[in-house]
């Protein structure tokens, strides 16, 4: 959302929920977005009555059009209901015609077989109306078939309707499809504000986050040479800090974990307490180095168990510090804190990566380097 752009809508549920409901509401509201291949999706719930939507590269009218109804699905026969939504036990992806036709497929539970089977017994040519929040789908229902009036449980059954153009058709199947899907929403819920990103303002943000990106590794080139006065040490500290950032984006695009400005902060600041492990190794292997001795690859070896006895240590005071905001963020769901939350994630994946492979691997470089 920093970054692409996009829309942050803050919806209000009609009354207040409970921590059950408000978790069905989250979990339809998350499940619906990515089903429509959303990219970047947050839903966060605020109290007891709020819920804040966060969606990258989509305006607040397009969320509120994914978003915005209860997503309550029934189909009537003589305007008595015979199938409603909680009957779909799975729902197959919907099939488009060129002339604007379409069809949803899915299968009902066992009960809602049995109820739809005995609901529909000898109504055989009968219109089926399916409505969505009250409209109905198709102008032209279809009639029921012989073989569904016949008083059997029949799983198999399927939404139908059509649209003027394919386009229309593909969005109206899509609807049906991820009502059917996610669910209904157990509460009505409307919108009471929005704000709006641009993507230019958010290529502005990537544009400053690079640039703050490489002043700060030039910053730490020159910070390691005035310390050591040897330009050979910098050169595998640049190496080992430009890899650690790629393992990290590269974890993060392997778990789909979207990089927003909070995860660059925290991108940072894994990165700069590597620099600072990496500068603990160096002195603690240097330290003696002047000293003539036949133990030099033994002294060496004790000193690098020694600094990185301390980076561990390090590292583990670092992520207990950290998980607390990450568990407020991610458990609870509070919007306010989950930016923080993917601070604080960010940064333990960075410090786990640092600790496991990027410190040990240029420990031993000095150590090889040393000896």
């Amino acid at each position: 959302l920093d970054l692409k752009g996009g829309s942050s809508i803050q919806l209000q549920l009609e009354h207040p929920v409970n921590d059950s409901t408000m978790k069905v509401v989250t979990s339809v509201l998350d499940k619906r977005l990515n089903l429509y291949g959303v990219s970047d999706v947050k839903v966060r719930s605020s109290g007891d009555q709020m819920v804040i939507v966060e969606m990258a590269g989509k305006t607040p009218e397009e969320v509120e059009r994914l978003i915005g109804n209860p997503g309550i699905f029934e189909a009537k026969i003589d305007n008595v209901t015979v199938l409603t939504g909680s009957d779909v036990a799975s729902v197959e992806a919907p099939v488009v015609g060129d002339s604007g036709e379409w069809h949803v497929p899915f299968t009902l539970t066992t009960e809602g077989a049995k109820n739809f089977a005995e609901l529909a017994k000898g109504k055989g040519g009968h219109e089926v109306v399916m409505y969505l929040d009250g409209k109905q789908i198709d102008e032209h229902p279809p009639q029921l078939s012989g073989e569904l009036a016949g008083g059997e449980p029949v799983a198999e059954v399927e939404v139908t309707g059509s649209a003027a153009d394919v386009e229309t058709a593909k969005e109206e199947s899509n609807t049906v499809y991820t009502v059917l899907k996610t669910g209904s929403l157990p509460v009505k819920i409307h919108t009471i504000g929005s704000n709006t990103v641009s993507p230019e303002l958010g290529q502005q943000f990537a544009q400053g986050a690079l640039i703050a990106g490489l002043l700060a590794i030039l910053g730490i080139a020159l910070v390691v040479y005035i310390r050591y006065r040897r330009a050979f040490l910098a050169i595998p500290i640049l190496i080992t800090t430009i890899s650690e950032i790629i393992i990290i984006l590269g974890v993060a695009s392997i778990i789909h974990w979207n990089i927003d400005l909070a995860a660059i902060a925290g991108l940072i600041a894994s990165v700069g307490t590597g620099v600072d492990d990496q500068i603990i190794i160096t002195d603690e292997v240097l330290h003696h180095d002047d000293e003539n001795t036949r133990h030099r690859r033994t002294r060496t070896q004790m000193n690098v168990k020694n600094a990185l006895f301390i980076i561990f240590a390090s590292a583990g005071t670092l992520i207990a510090a950290m998980l607390p905001l990450a568990y407020v963020g991610f458990a609870r769901g509070s919007s306010g804190i989950g930016t923080i939350a993917g601070f604080a994630f960010t940064t333990i994946i960075g410090v786990l990566i640092g600790v496991f492979i990027t410190r040990p691997a240029y420990a031993k470089f000095i150590e090889i380097f040393v000896s």
